[in-house]
């Protein structure tokens, strides 16, 4: 899939920023290609220094503080980007007059709703704010991941097993609106990713391989996917440095991810990590033989 940068429009850009490091990697590519990016922190999900940026700090919920800003900054665009870890609670939600017909079926969507449920519910509210959204992968390209191995050790035929076998329970996960990543060891699924996130799944395998309840011999193997009825503008799966060591330490063999549809965070850096590590990293393709490796 080619991806270009989204073009310039007359208005401005908004990063809306939850916790990690791709808020910031989005607003600096932003304004390295030309734009003047304003971006919307979360209060209680945003962890990274946004300074040299026009910003505001504003809770999840708060759509009328949230839709002021952009009006007054002349806001056309917003990219949603980060994890967002906790959703509002009822007295979070600050509505606007227009929105307020919206408010029991924003409650039910939060109460009730999978991730890719909540996050076209604040994709449609952004669009009501007259917004369009974009991807994280329309502003910055560059972090697609590409079909093939990206580091020097490569996945073997055992490997391979295990990716097939993660990569139908990461797709069925996803039909579920659950989460988007699986692990696989000696062919069998043994950890998917629930509202935890990747990092304490992988936690979860260094606990069970402690307790001898998955083979020490066998090493096994992460896969990440884009759900299959997701909206790619908002939480394409994504993985970083700290991906890289969690699988390390679970003793895994390495990451698999979707080509086109997964982000790499600092590729170098994280090559580099997995390389010093022994472990894989590849990017897969599910339409074709053996994911296109």
């Amino acid at each position: 899939m080619i991806v270009r940068p989204a073009p310039i429009g007359k208005g401005r850009l908004a990063i809306v920023a939850g916790w990690g490091q791709l808020p910031l990697y989005l607003a600096e590519a932003a304004r390295d290609a030309g734009e003047d990016p304003v971006v919307i922190a979360l209060a209680d999900e945003a962890d990274r220094n946004f300074e040299g940026f026009e910003t505001l700090s504003a809770g999840v919920g708060d759509l009328a503080g949230i839709e002021r800003f952009i009006r007054e900054k002349g806001v056309d665009r917003v990219a949603m980007s980060g994890a967002v870890r906790r959703r509002p609670e009822l007295h979070d939600i600050r509505p606007t007059f227009r929105t307020l017909l919206q408010v029991p079926a924003v409650i039910r969507t939060l109460v009730s709703g999978g991730d890719d449920a909540v996050l076209q519910m604040v994709i449609k509210l952004f669009e009501g704010m007259g917004c369009r959204v974009l991807g994280a992968h329309e502003i910055a390209p560059g972090l697609l991941a590409r079909t093939g191995p990206l580091t020097t050790a490569r996945p073997a035929a055992d490997d391979l097993r295990d990716i097939e076998q993660a990569v139908e329970a990461a797709l069925a996960l996803g039909r579920l609106d659950v989460g988007q990543g699986a692990v696989s060891v000696g062919g069998r699924v043994v950890a998917l990713e629930g509202a935890e996130g990747t990092d304490q799944m992988l936690e979860r395998v260094v606990e069970l391989r402690r307790e001898g309840r998955i083979s020490q011999r066998r090493r096994g193997v992460l896969v990440k996917l884009c759900k299959p009825q997701q909206d790619v503008r908002a939480d394409l799966p994504a993985i970083g440095l700290s991906t890289v060591e969690n699988a390390a330490r679970a003793g895994l063999a390495g990451i698999a991810v979707e080509a086109g549809r997964s982000l790499i965070l600092e590729e170098q850096a994280l090559v580099a990590a997995a390389d010093h590590a022994g472990i894989f990293v590849c990017g897969i393709d599910t339409g074709l033989p053996k994911g296109g490796l």
